[in-house]
């Protein structure tokens, strides 16, 4: 598949989907969409017939209708959900969520309204245009009125709404090429700016308790992402440290720098809104952060990501170049295996993770720095024993080994002798202070206590330690 085929399952002018066979379409949402299940597959041979009917009274009513634009199962870049339907509709955006209900639940307004916000926040075409979320409840009929902020109609009003939505008509047309380019989701500037301020605002809870013990590590990069973009060179940095010591606010403090716009190298389409991103393997931190971020009045998702769906839209495709000139990656020691690689993606071409953002970070212009953040004795599940031999490996292995350094604290040196690739020692890349409440070293001895089935006795021990 290419690229394009990954990212959606259907796409076209009105005048093609009105006249298309709806088995056609069915068959190429199957194509897209592998793993449909019944229920899926349902909901598209009774859903697509009235859309195409809709789509044809829009073009009866309004000739410029013929070139509005239909996308069907959408995928949002770096997620993996995907709205059911896009409606292009002159400068406007209409967001189509359909159910088989006669009425909307509060969750299904919840979706769709998110839906619209995300592409509100995140896609460049959508900036300062009307993107509307509209619910269809399949069972219903006629137009339901609003509700927070959300359209509900019936799937026989679709296009009494297209027609009003679309009558002032104040701004022109999106290009349906445009709206589907890789490089036109990303998030804009002004919410960039609103992260950033969050961030060191110092209004996330812990963070200015956590900065003194932090800032020499935080500073130590700095210097060295710097140093790549002086020397147009490319840089691995390993940051080693104990549960609670801080990794995680090093890797969002490096990512939210408002010094890296000066160092970002402009694209064709500009230079990059977010130079940086934070991305992690794990879903419950990746959920937590983007929550605090949202708390505490911010967006979660503008510098934090989750490492599958990165890998996925990177790997997909080999000439998508990443708009980050910094990748940190989060409990880098657990990056999966090629074989866990195989058996996530669901094919036999892949490479082990710390493989796959070499490569990605290879295609950056100019320069890059990938940081790994290290914890010690979390190497828990299968396909991530590998540790940091993979990835001196990838490393090694890259086309561009010659402007790749390494940089690691002195306890990771012995895993990097011999290499082909220079290695600088630095203490300050490891963090040994524990910065969580004093009971963490006990929490963590329970939770791995119950893991290991341990007796009921030592458990009751460490329970008692955790009261205290």
């Amino acid at each position: 598949m290419t690229e394009e085929q990954l990212r959606y399952g259907w796409q076209s002018n009105f005048e093609e989907f009105k006249a298309a066979e709806p088995q056609a379409i069915r068959e190429r949402l199957a194509a897209f969409i592998v793993d449909a299940s019944p229920e899926q597959r349902r909901a598209w041979k009774d859903s697509i017939p009235p859309l195409q009917g809709e789509v044809g009274k829009s073009i009866v009513t309004n000739a410029l209708a013929r070139d509005y634009s239909a996308i069907l199962e959408y995928m949002l870049p770096m997620e993996s959900r995907r709205p059911d339907v896009i409606l292009l509709v002159g400068g406007s955006v209409m967001i189509v969520e359909l159910k088989g209900k006669s009425y909307p639940s509060q969750a299904d307004l919840d979706q769709v309204a998110a839906y619209a916000r995300d592409l509100r926040n995140y896609h460049r075409e959508c900036a300062g245009r009307d993107v509307h979320p509209v619910l269809v409840p399949t069972g219903a009929r006629g137009d339901l009125g609003e509700k927070e902020g959300v359209r509900i109609v019936g799937p026989d009003a679709i296009a009494g709404l297209v027609n009003r939505l679309t009558a002032p008509a104040p701004q022109p047309r999106i290009s349906r090429d445009a709206f589907l380019a890789s490089e036109a989701y990303c998030p804009l500037p002004t919410l960039v700016q609103a992260a950033r301020e969050l961030m060191y605002s110092g209004t996330l809870r812990t963070i200015d308790r956590a900065r003194a013990a932090t800032q020499p590590a935080i500073d130590e990069i700095s210097r060295i992402v710097h140093q790549a973009h002086l020397t147009k060179s490319r840089h691995l940095i390993l940051l080693t440290g104990v549960p609670g010591a801080g990794k995680t606010l090093v890797g969002l403090q490096t990512v939210h720098a408002r010094s890296l716009d000066d160092l970002a190298v402009e694209r064709a389409v500009g230079k990059p809104t977010t130079p940086a991103v934070f991305l992690s393997g794990n879903g419950p931190l990746v959920d937590v952060l983007q929550y605090e971020m949202r708390s505490a009045g911010g967006d979660g998702k503008t510098f934090v990501r989750g490492v599958k769906d990165y890998v996925q839209r990177y790997s997909a495709k080999k000439s998508l170049i990443p708009p980050e000139h910094v990748l940190v990656f989060d409990e880098a020691q657990r990056a999966y295996d090629i074989d866990k690689m195989r058996e996530s993606h669901g094919t036999m071409d892949a490479r082990s993770e710390p493989a796959e953002f070499i490569s990605f970070a290879d295609r950056i212009p100019e320069w890059c720095v990938v940081i790994g953040l290290i914890g010690s004795g979390q190497e828990i599940h299968v396909g991530e024993e590998g540790g940091i031999g993979q990835w001196r490996d990838a490393v090694e292995g890259s086309d561009r080994s010659r402007d790749w350094s390494i940089h690691a604290p002195p306890a990771l040196s012995p895993s990097f002798e011999g290499s082909s690739v220079p290695l600088e020692v630095r203490p300050t890349l490891n963090l040994d202070k524990e910065l969580r409440f004093h009971q963490v070293e006990h929490l963590h001895r329970f939770v791995a206590g119950l893991l290991a089935d341990t007796s009921t006795e030592t458990l009751s021990e460490l329970a008692a330690q955790l009261n205290r």
